[in-house]
């Protein structure tokens, strides 16, 4: 490799001595140096081209291969950019070899702003290359729903940052060692002014690495007013459109620093659970009668085993049995998950006896019809037993009550 180049230098010698021996004679040194650029200039547009068609073969080669992770990592805007590297390249290589030593005055200009260029695009190609790799991972199904996006923006952060250093230490002259030392003792300042960018990184990798959430998900978070799906974590925001279609959005380090619901296990568990409480008349809870037992095993409330054995039985205990086994039964509520029908502490409002079981449709539509059919049908045979729902009172009963009329029919 060192021999090709001490030869390729050596034929760039020869052809700039032989520039300068046929037209030094008869032209001034400033238009031979404008010849000389002019041809640098030309050989950099055919670079540019040449590379260009180059990336075009290549391309096409890519689309004709089986996988689509090289058509995302190597697109048609990352074949461009890499092009324009080519021209800042033959540039930054021709133009010590073609100029003379007495011409470093201004051809230090040119070479800091090629150089400025070639780091411009040096920079552009990985910081593209880096999102290139966010939409190969945001198109593939088992990547997708990882929470990545702020990692990445950060990794685009740290290559414009160095870019940026280096740049300044072309322009000055010095080491960007120099210039890193110097940041050092700025770090205080720095802290403060991306604060939020660092606790937006370190916020985005404790919810990657924990899954603590994922593009898709269901969250809520009460403190903020957020109830919905997450569109998407960056660096700086977590952004949910609520199930209102309003759009919120909150920093990631508030999902780490507070506490938040994620419904997404929920969902692909297979059980949406219901907690919900029917409050009963205290009044009516009493004995039942043989009469009232016969009828409630002709209408299949009762089993007719059980009636040798239900003398003196309470009508609210043979109603939450019915229910444990109408809930037991039910083609809707997911049997391998806790069911149970329980009586809670009375209240001034009525005796709370608890529905708690799993729906098998978690979707939230299916899940509140299936919810509405049960107590549709709890509310129905609750009077089957002699029971009634506790409700307080309305105007129109308190209107029948000083005409006292209770007990008519309406």
């Amino acid at each position: 490799m060192h021999i090709l180049t001490d030869k390729m230098d050596q034929t760039i010698a020869k052809i700039r001595d032989f520039l300068l021996a046929g037209l030094g004679d008869s032209m001034p040194d400033g238009v031979i140096t404008v010849i000389i650029l002019a041809g640098i200039a030309l050989t950099a547009c055919v670079a540019y081209w040449v590379c260009k068609g180059l990336l075009h073969v290549l391309g096409i080669a890519i689309d004709r291969t089986p996988t689509k992770w090289d058509d995302d990592l190597l697109d048609d805007r990352f074949m461009r950019s890499v092009s324009m590297l080519a021209p800042a390249l033959v540039v930054n290589w021709l133009l010590p070899a073609f100029m003379l030593a007495s011409e470093t005055g201004y051809i230090r200009w040119i070479k800091v702003l090629t150089s400025f260029y070639i780091l411009w695009a040096a920079v552009r190609i990985i910081v593209i290359f880096i999102g290139n790799v966010y939409t190969a991972m945001s198109h593939r199904k088992r990547t997708r729903p990882y929470a990545v996006k702020g990692i990445f923006q950060m990794l685009k952060l740290i290559i414009i940052a160095l870019g940026v250093i280096v740049a300044i230490s072309i322009l000055i002259g010095k080491e960007p060692v120099a210039i890193l030392t110097a940041l050092g003792a700025s770090a205080a300042i720095l802290m403060l002014v991306f604060k939020d960018t660092i606790l937006g990184l370190v916020a985005s990798v404790q919810l990657t690495a924990n899954k603590m959430v994922h593009r898709g998900d269901w969250i809520i978070a009460d403190k903020h007013g957020i109830n919905g799906e997450v569109l998407d974590v960056s660096l700086t925001t977590v952004k949910v459109r609520n199930w209102d279609n309003s759009v919120s959005t909150i920093p990631p380090y508030a999902l780490i620093t507070e506490s938040f619901r994620n419904y997404t296990p929920m969902q692909v568990s297979g059980g949406r659970r219901v907690e919900r409480s029917i409050y009963i008349d205290m009044e009516s809870v009493g004995f039942l009668s043989d009469g009232e037992l016969r009828r409630l095993a002709g209408s299949g409330m009762i089993s007719s085993d059980e009636l040798p054995k239900a003398s003196r039985v309470v009508n609210l205990t043979l109603f939450r049995q019915y229910l444990d086994r109408y809930l037991s039964t039910h083609k809707s509520v997911n049997q391998s998950m806790t069911y149970m029908v329980r009586q809670m502490e009375p209240t001034p409002s009525g005796l709370p006896l608890q529905l708690y079981f799993f729906i098998r449709r978690t979707a939230w539509k299916e899940f509140e019809t299936l919810q509405a059919d049960i107590f549709d049908h709890v509310y129905a045979v609750v009077n089957e037993f002699g029971l009634r729902i506790y409700q307080t009172p309305s105007g129109h009963d308190l209107r029948r009550l000083g005409r006292g009329d209770f007990g008519k029919a309406n």
